[in-house]
C-alpha cells in the first residue's frame, strides 16, 4: 500500500512537478485534477484519451481550468505514430518518408503543419521527433520513424522538424537521446545494447542531438539503452555521465530533459519503477514520462513519494529536485506564451483545415520500381501483416485497401500473417490482379517467402512496400512508400491509376 504524504510543502510539489503521467478516458478523472491543483504541472496524452478535435480541445481546457501553464504532452509524431489519427491513420506520413524526399523545407513545412493542428487541440508538448540513425536495418522499434541511416540528413531534417514544431507554439521533444538507431532489441520489451565505440557514438548517434541543440529543441528524451563506452554499468536514463557529463556538459544542452516511459521494461524489469525515477532524476534527468501503460493514481503517488523519501534519505539531492522542477516550470511558461501568440482558429477547424502539405509530402515519398500498366478493375489487395510495435500500436489501420477502396469501389482486401499460405491467396484473388502489401519485408522471412510464391504464379502481381525498404524490390511494379500512414496507402493508391494525380 502506498503511503501518501499528506504535506503540500515545496518538496512534494517538487516531486509532483516532475512527473508527467497518462490516465484512462477522454475527461480527466477527478485525482488528476486534484494532483494538478497540488502541484502536477504536465500530463501525457495517448491515443485512448482522444475521439475528436473538439473533444481534446474540451478536455485540454478541462486540464487548464486547473492551472493555466500545465504542460500537455502527446507522442505525436506522424507517420505510423499518431495519436490525434489513432483510430484512421495520420494525415502525415512520417519521417523515413520526409527523409527520403531531403528537402528541408518541405519538412519544415510539414512539422508545422502538424504543430498547429495540436496547439489548436490545446497540445503543446510533442514526444517528438525521432533523431535516431537508423543504422541497423534490422531494429525492431525506429525503422520508418528515423529520417534515415545517414547522420547528416537525420540532422538536418531533425533541425528543420524542430523549427517547423516551435515556430507553431508546440515545443519539441528530440528523442531518444543519445540515439535508440542501432539497436535489435525494443526497450519496450529488454533493455538494448549498442557496443559502438565513441568515436562512432560521435559520428553517427550524436550528431542529429547537436543539430537538435542547435536549432533550440525546448527538450530532449532520453532512451532506456545502455552504451557501454559512455556507460558499462547503467542505462542513458539512468546515467549521470550521459544525461549530465555528455549532454549538459560536453553537448551543452540547457533545456528539459525528459525520460522515456519508465514503465518500460528496460526499467521496470531491471531497476523498478520507483528506484529507476529517482536514479534518473538524480542522473540529471527533469521530468519522467509514465502513463502509456501505468496510467493510474496510484502509480502518480508512488513516484510521488519515492522521490520525496529519497530527498529525505539523502539519496537524492533536494537542489537536484528543485533543478529538475524549475526547468519544467520553465517550460511551462514558454508554452503559456507561445498559446498566446499564436492563437487561431477553434479547434475542430484549426486541427483539421489547412494545408494537404502531408499529402504532398507522401506523393513526393513514393518510390516506383518497374513498369506495367495501371490498375483498370478492382483488385484483390493482400495485406501481409506483422506485428505491431507497442510505440506503433495495434489500433492504427494500415495497407492500401481502403484507400485503393475509394478509387476503385469493388476492392476487395484479404489480411494475412506468419501462417499465410500462398495458394489461400491466390484462391481468395480469383481472376482479379493481386496487389501485395508488404512491411519490412527484409525483417520477416514468411512474408518473403510469401511474396516470392505470388509472385512465381503471377508475376503481374503489385508490391508495396510500408515499411523501410531494405528488400531487393520486385513485382512487375514496385512501389515503395517509406511509411505506413494513411496517406502513404493514399499516395500509393494514385499512383496505381491510369492517371494519378501530379505531386
Amino acid at each position: 500500500m502506498t503511503t501518501i504524504a499528506r504535506s503540500t510543502d515545496t518538496l512534494t510539489r517538487d516531486a509532483l512537478t516532475v512527473l508527467q503521467p497518462g490516465f484512462v478516458g477522454t475527461t480527466a478523472p477527478d485525482w488528476l485534477l486534484r494532483r494538478i491543483g497540488e502541484g502536477l504541472t504536465s500530463v501525457g496524452l495517448f491515443g485512448r484519451n482522444i475521439a475528436t478535435a473538439d473533444q481534446l480541445a474540451a478536455l485540454t481546457a478541462q486540464l487548464r481550468s486547473e492551472r493555466d501553464d500545465v504542460l500537455v504532452a502527446i507522442d505525436e509524431e506522424g507517420g505510423d505514430v499518431t495519436r490525434l489519427e489513432v483510430r484512421t491513420g495520420s494525415s502525415f506520413p512520417g519521417n523515413l518518408a520526409l527523409g527520403s524526399v531531403d528537402d528541408t523545407d518541405l519538412t519544415r513545412a510539414v512539422a508545422h503543419e502538424l504543430g498547429r493542428r495540436l496547439a489548436a487541440c490545446g497540445v503543446d508538448l510533442n514526444w517528438a521527433p525521432s533523431a535516431d540513425v537508423n543504422s541497423n536495418p534490422d531494429n525492431p522499434v525506429i525503422g520508418v520513424r528515423s529520417f534515415g541511416a545517414d547522420p547528416q540528413l537525420v540532422a538536418r531534417h531533425t533541425a528543420a522538424y524542430i523549427e517547423g514544431l516551435q515556430s507553431a507554439g508546440v515545443a519539441a521533444c528530440t528523442k531518444h537521446f543519445p540515439g535508440h538507431g542501432d539497436t535489435a532489441v525494443d526497450s519496450h520489451h529488454a533493455l538494448p545494447r549498442i557496443d559502438a565505440d565513441l568515436d562512432t557514438l560521435h559520428a553517427r548517434e550524436l550528431v542529429p542531438f547537436r543539430a537538435a541543440i542547435a536549432a533550440g529543441s525546448k527538450s530532449v528524451m532520453s532512451a532506456h539503452i545502455l552504451l557501454p563506452a559512455l556507460d558499462p554499468t547503467r542505462p542513458a536514463t539512468l546515467s549521470p555521465r550521459v544525461l549530465t557529463g555528455l549532454l549538459r556538459e560536453e553537448l551543452g544542452y540547457d533545456g528539459l530533459i525528459v525520460t522515456d516511459a519508465v514503465e518500460m521494461q528496460a526499467i521496470a524489469s531491471t531497476y523498478g519503477i520507483e528506484r529507476g525515477s529517482v536514479l534518473a532524476i538524480a542522473a540529471g534527468a527533469d521530468a519522467l514520462c509514465v502513463g502509456g501503460g501505468l496510467a493510474d493514481e496510484d502509480t502518480v503517488l508512488r513516484l510521488r513519494d519515492a522521490l520525496v523519501a529519497a530527498v529525505r534519505a539523502g539519496e537524492l539531492p533536494e537542489s537536484r529536485l528543485a533543478d529538475a522542477a524549475a526547468r519544467v516550470r520553465a517550460l511551462a511558461s514558454w508554452t503559456r506564451e507561445a498559446r498566446g501568440s499564436v492563437a487561431g482558429p477553434g479547434a475542430a477547424e484549426g486541427a483539421a483545415s489547412g494545408s494537404d502539405i502531408g499529402l504532398v509530402a507522401a506523393r513526393r515519398a513514393l518510390r516506383v520500381t518497374g513498369s506495367a500498366a495501371p490498375l483498370s478493375a478492382p483488385p484483390y489487395v493482400a495485406s501481409f501483416t506483422p506485428v505491431a510495435n507497442i510505440a506503433v500500436g495495434d489500433e492504427t489501420p494500415w495497407g492500401v485497401g481502403v484507400e485503393l477502396s475509394a478509387l476503385l469501389p469493388g476492392t476487395v482486401t484479404g489480411t494475412y500473417g506468419p501462417s499465410a499460405d500462398p495458394a489461400s491467396v491466390l484462391a481468395a484473388a480469383g481472376g482479379r490482379r493481386i496487389v501485395a502489401v508488404v512491411r519490412d519485408e527484409h525483417r520477416h522471412p514468411w512474408m518473403s517467402s510469401a511474396l516470392s510464391a505470388l509472385l512465381s504464379a503471377r508475376p503481374d502481381t503489385v508490391v508495396i512496400e510500408m515499411g523501410v525498404p531494405q528488400a531487393a524490390a520486385r513485382g512487375s511494379v514496385h512501389i515503395a512508400t517509406h511509411g505506413a500512414a494513411r496517406v502513404c496507402g493514399r499516395a500509393a493508391a494514385e499512383a496505381l491509376l491510369p492517371t494519378p494525380p501530379l505531386p
